[in-house]
């Protein structure tokens, strides 16, 4: 296994843990509002109000839509974590909980990926739920227990430790988490902004070594503006 092919896979693993853990989730401060049902936009709305640029960043391929689970990004994803190998099978569970959610694997989605550079990525998703899924997705903490994990792919072991930050709230609601993870001597870091509003459910992931929080929630602003903008 080629180094960039190896990070090909911590990236993926790394945006799966950033999406949440399958945990109860807190309390939100804003009640939902929105449409009832993930029928509120289309995946063709969703897709024209993806992020169309960002500045310093090259877009990676055209943008991807359909339901959440058959999009190429999330299929290629769920095959590299297959093969990583948790040393707390637990957190390996429970890091894809956005995958294992019926609602959100079903739901009308668009992808979009962005790259600067050969070592820096950023992502967003958009998702038609309802109001109660987006707030539950928004509330998902992370157990204690996997604030700290070591994961084994090929035969390479890296360590990860996850914090959840106070963060900027963002729309409805939001949550930023962050990892940080060592392979060797070479440490990348993850940044994910999970944020809802009107019956849509958005996701920015910032990668990379000089990934930050900052820089991960002022996209994750951008992101809602456009969306906000564009959605009816």
């Amino acid at each position: 296994m080629t180094t960039r092919s190896f990070y090909a896979i911590v990236l993926l693993l790394l945006a799966a843990a950033g999406c949440g853990q399958d945990r109860t989730p807190a309390p939100t401060a804003t009640a939902p509002t929105g449409p009832p049902t993930s029928e509120a936009y289309n995946a063709d709305q969703l897709t024209q109000a993806l992020l169309t640029d960002i500045p310093g960043y090259e877009r990676s391929g055209v943008p991807q839509s359909g339901q959440y689970g058959a999009l190429t990004a999330v299929r290629n994803s769920l095959q590299m974590q297959q093969a990583a190998k948790f040393d707390k099978p637990e957190c390996a569970s429970s890091t894809r909980a956005v995958s294992s959610n019926k609602a959100v694997w079903s739901a009308p989605s668009a992808f979009i990926a962005f790259a600067k550079g050969r070592d820096q990525t950023a992502s967003e998703t958009l998702m038609a739920v309802g109001p109660d899924v987006a707030a539950q997705q928004v509330g998902l903490r992370v157990p204690a227990s996997c604030k700290s994990f070591r994961t084994k792919v090929g035969d390479r072991w890296l360590t990860g430790s996850v914090v959840e930050a106070r963060g900027t709230r963002i729309g409805e609601g939001s949550r930023s988490v962050g990892v940080a993870t060592t392979a060797g001597t070479t440490m990348v870091k993850t940044w994910s902004v999970v944020l809802r509003s009107r019956g849509y459910l958005a996701a920015l992931t910032l990668y990379g070594p000089g990934a930050t929080q900052d820089e991960a929630e002022r996209l994750a602003q951008q992101a809602y503006q456009q969306a906000e903008r564009i959605l009816p």
